[in-house]
């Protein structure tokens, strides 16, 4: 099981390879609470810290054989500038409708990309025939300890921006891994896990305590990052007695909340990094001064994200 231990060792192993993201003021309905901007990491995107710690935890041997990965484009180009800066080959399961911005900044760090259909077929079972076909090491998106160690040091930088413990996280959430990291990170914060509306698999683990999977007419979402089809067992044992209920939000809450980062913050957020903004400007979380909304990513389309903000 991965430990807040684990969390502040990852904490000083990633400090020795990245600078700090900042933590910026921001005033929501009068409230002044604050968001930490992810999308300023190297591969814009906090996945950078799970790969990192991950991978940086292979032996030698293990390092030679390579990684291999599955995911739509945040957690792939983690794991492929990880590989690259340790020199251990990389190969990503990505969808073949990932953004054409992501799939290219992923074989930019010189990784493999093996495209699946998205619906379809099972990324994670692509990723383990890989893996027993190259005996490499499966570097999952959400649910691998390390993973989820490494994105939890996001919320120690946190709290030692802030000066103290922040009162709450409100978080983008795809399958997990982020959330679980930051409960272990600050145990006495209240998380607050946002999710797009007809992919809130995380959220209905939580109210039913089992394993939920995406429906098969799930409706489509501009929130690319945010789909995985389940969580998985470790995401839900580490989540279940620490995080709120479950908050979905729409796509136009999200085009929303990408417009506000892009004018009152100068900031370019991609759908799935804006989630937990949507949540929070929607009303749909609660928000104090001790606030944390963590802003995820930016690998946006230019295209879309031109029309996005263009409709502001």
């Amino acid at each position: 099981m991965p430990t807040r231990e684990g969390v502040l060792e990852a904490t000083a192993k990633i400090a020795e390879v990245v600078p700090p993201t900042p933590l910026l003021p921001i005033e929501i309905r009068d409230v002044k609470c604050w968001v930490k901007a992810e999308m300023l990491q190297p591969v814009g995107a906090f996945k950078v810290r799970g790969a990192w710690h991950r991978l940086s935890a292979l032996t030698e041997e293990e390092r030679k054989r390579g990684v291999v990965a599955a995911s739509s484009g945040n957690h792939a180009q983690g794991v492929a500038w990880a590989a690259k800066k340790l020199g251990t080959p990389a190969v990503i399961v990505m969808p073949h409708n990932a953004p054409q911005v992501k799939l290219d900044a992923t074989r930019s760090h010189g990784a493999e990309v093996v495209l699946y259909q998205r619906p379809g077929e099972d990324r994670d079972e692509l990723a383990s025939r890989l893996v027993a076909e190259r005996d490499a090491v499966l570097v999952h998106a959400f649910s691998d300890p390390w993973v989820i160690e490494g994105q939890g040091s996001a919320g120690i930088e946190a709290e030692a921006q802030l000066g103290r413990t922040p009162t709450r996280f409100i978080v983008c959430c795809g399958g997990g891994g982020l959330t679980a990291g930051l409960s272990l990170a600050c145990p006495e914060s209240a998380i607050h896990l946002v999710e797009p509306v007809g992919w809130d698999m995380v959220g209905q683990a939580l109210a039913t305590g089992e394993i939920v999977r995406a429906a098969a007419d799930a409706p489509k979402t501009i929130c690319d990052a945010l789909q995985p089809d389940a969580t998985k067992p470790l995401n839900l044992a580490i989540l279940k007695d620490r995080a709120e209920p479950g908050v979905a939000v729409t796509d136009d809450e999200v085009l929303a909340a990408q417009r506000f980062a892009f004018s009152k913050l100068r900031l370019v957020v991609e759908p799935g990094g804006a989630a937990a903004l949507a949540a929070a400007l929607a009303g749909k979380v609660p928000l104090d001064e001790g606030t944390v909304i963590m802003m995820t990513g930016g690998n946006v389309d230019p295209r879309a994200y031109a029309a996005t903000i263009a409709d502001a």
